[in-house]
């Protein structure tokens, strides 16, 4: 059964940092490319950063180029969002999934609970 656990998110002041983690079961997570996603109130999930399954790969959306950093621990099943110069509009639940690359990024796993980053003052 795939299980994904998402933590690491909180309140934070703009141009603040968080470090999400998204811990992995149930698959051979070491053969999958994985990503974070976000979803703002009243917002469609939007896919947020890519990792190949080696880890040698990136890809971001342009809204947190430069910001985020999506990596990956294959011995310890986990995925990494470092989030840096947060701002409001980075509100939203994060949450990650196993992906499949293929004429776009389409998600595989079931959904965890995600994890809530709120940017404010």
């Amino acid at each position: 059964q795939v299980l994904l656990v998402e933590s690491g998110g909180g309140l934070v002041q703009p141009g603040g940092s968080l470090r999400l983690s998204c811990a992995a079961s149930g698959f051979a997570f070491e053969n999958y490319a994985m990503s974070w996603y976000r979803q703002a109130p009243g917002k469609e999930r939007e896919l947020v950063a890519v990792i190949t399954s080696a880890g040698g790969s990136t890809n971001y959306a342009d809204s947190v180029k430069g910001r985020f950093t999506i990596s990956r621990d294959n011995a310890k099943n986990t995925v990494y969002l470092q989030m840096n110069n947060l701002n409001p509009e980075d509100t939203a639940i994060y949450y990650c999934n196993a992906v499949v690359v293929r004429n776009g990024v389409h998600p595989v796993g079931t959904w965890g609970q995600g994890t809530q980053v709120t940017v404010s003052s």
